[in-house]
């Protein structure tokens, strides 16, 4: 380790290389469950292409684990630590260039780029483009993308306007994929595919290569912007909801990504446990009650928008105040904006935002999260039984429940915070039981994880079990092809290539 740091400091400088106890501990994840796991050796940052090479080069020669981030922003799912203990995190914040193509609305990023960043590169270029954040985007647009993040707009799929990558393989080498690989070509973010196998998506989630930049489509600032924020009642109402929205999303007079989502993302972003009740155990029907009348909300609400021209939003927009109308809601609140007139700062407008983030305070002490967030059908009796099996086992574990339904075109993501309190040792000491309850739960009902915390990417991959494990195999193969010294994020996803996985005693390609 030793001689590979001075390697390091030798292609990037001393300034850049960072072994030192502080710098281990900044680059721990501040979420963890268990504070002992995933520690780094160190951090090196990186400011070009090109010492992104120079670092894979230094890796292979000392077979040294690196573990990309690009901001380290991915707070519940790991923050900036790397899953295998003792890889060096290759830091990318400081990559931050923006090309921007105005006439088709495109923009390449490097992965330093944050949504903040984008945001104001658009306002103060007068850009007439809106952006698709996450619920907290202090993140990286590109390592958000990479991870399948989902935002509240048309182009709220962000894995989906993925157009065009410029990666370092771990051999060192630079490919383009799509059509940065004609040189020259003006088409790199205008069609994704290219010639070929398109190995845009071959490299989200994965651990194949190290993105150093990316293509991305943004949506044209809209005419109008109209819709309601509609509330329901009861925790069953749940199934009605799904079941008059999803065809409204098939159809697409819905093309935004709607989510529901109970009480409790407006209580803990709000107020604190301890302004409701000092009792211990989950919260009982009473407080809940007196949580909803202080902000007048339903057990369940959904904000639902329609984006374009105005005349064809109105026409939606009756269609929509039917469907949602003879559903029985508790309230509905319509909203309108047009082009010209003061915007409203939220998700639904392309806002980035942070102050949802503030759920972790919920219980006190050193707040933090980690989601479980099964893939289910678009189907209301599903999405029922889902939840209510979700909810008891909240209930089982003592822990208040803030879980949400976001629509695709034909899925929905079962999105199910798990808040915690850091400093509380009896609560701690239920989380990882907790979460492999859930995912075994979800797994009998056929339902996988579409992205999880580094402690769990070996579990949530071994649930992905059809031809006993033949996708985990070939992923393997693929590693094991690209990356024979197993240098980039072993681990990452549960792909560990030719690397013994943890607990099995053989290579992770058998």
């Amino acid at each position: 380790m030793d001689q590979a740091r001075r390697a390091l400091e030798a292609v990037l400088g001393a300034s850049k290389v960072f072994f030192e106890d502080l710098d281990r501990l900044t680059y721990q994840d501040k979420f963890a469950v268990n504070d002992a796991a995933h520690h780094p050796a160190g951090a090196v940052a990186v400011e070009s292409v090109e010492e992104v090479q120079a670092v894979v080069r230094v890796a292979n020669q000392y077979r040294l684990p690196l573990f990309p981030i690009s901001r380290g922003k991915n707070l519940g799912y790991g923050g900036n630590a790397p899953v295998l203990a003792g890889s060096v995190v290759l830091d990318m914040s400081r990559m931050k260039k923006i090309e921007f193509d105005e006439k088709l609305g495109t923009v390449i990023l490097e992965p330093g780029v944050g949504f903040y960043d984008l945001y104001d590169y658009i306002q103060r270029h007068r850009l007439p483009f809106w952006l698709s954040t996450p619920g907290n985007s202090w993140g990286s647009v590109l390592g958000n993308a990479l991870d399948r993040g989902v935002g509240y707009t048309p182009y709220g799929e962000h894995t989906k306007n993925i157009c065009g990558m410029e990666v370092v393989l771990p051999d060192g080498d630079v490919v383009r994929t799509g059509m940065g690989a004609f040189s020259g070509a003006p088409t790199w973010q205008a069609y994704p595919f290219g010639f070929g196998p398109g190995w845009d998506q071959m490299f989200v989630q994965s651990n194949f290569g190290i993105v150093t930049k990316m293509g991305m489509w943004l949506m044209p600032e809209p005419e109008s912007l109209m819709g309601m924020d509609v509330e329901f009642d009861r925790p069953e109402d749940l199934k009605v909801m799904i079941d008059t929205i999803a065809p409204l999303r098939r159809e697409r007079v819905l093309t935004q990504s709607p989510s529901i989502g109970n009480w409790m993302r407006a209580a803990s972003v709000l107020t604190r446990r301890t302004d409701w009740t000092d009792q211990p155990g989950a919260l009982p029907d009473s407080v809940i009650d007196a949580i909803r009348r202080r902000f007048n909300i339903g057990w369940w609400g959904v904000s639902l928008r329609l984006y374009g021209r105005e005349d064809v939003n109105r026409a939606a927009y009756r269609i929509l105040e039917t469907a949602i109308g003879n559903a029985g809601p508790l309230s509905i609140k319509p909203t309108e904006w047009k082009r010209g007139q003061p915007l409203e700062y939220s998700g639904w407008t392309g806002t980035p935002l942070t102050f949802p983030m503030s759920n972790i305070n919920w219980y006190g002490g050193r707040g933090g999260h980690i989601g479980f967030s099964p893939i289910i059908p678009q189907d209301g009796d599903l999405a029922l039984a889902q939840f209510r099996r979700t909810y008891a086992r909240y209930q089982e574990y003592g822990m208040d429940y803030q879980g949400s339904f976001a629509f695709g075109e034909r899925h929905m993501t079962n999105v199910n915070a798990m808040v915690f309190n850091k400093d509380d040792p009896a609560m701690m000491g239920r989380i990882d039981t907790f979460f492999r309850q859930l995912v075994a739960d979800a797994k009998a009902q056929g339902y996988g994880e579409y992205r999880t915390h580094l402690d769990y990417m070996d579990l949530v991959a071994d649930s992905y079990d059809f031809n006993n494990h033949a996708l985990r195999r070939l992923n393997d193969k693929v590693k094991a092809a690209l990356d024979p010294n197993g240098i980039i994020a072993p681990g990452k996803s549960g792909i560990w290539g030719n690397a013994p996985r943890p607990g099995s005693g053989t290579e992770g390609g058998q």
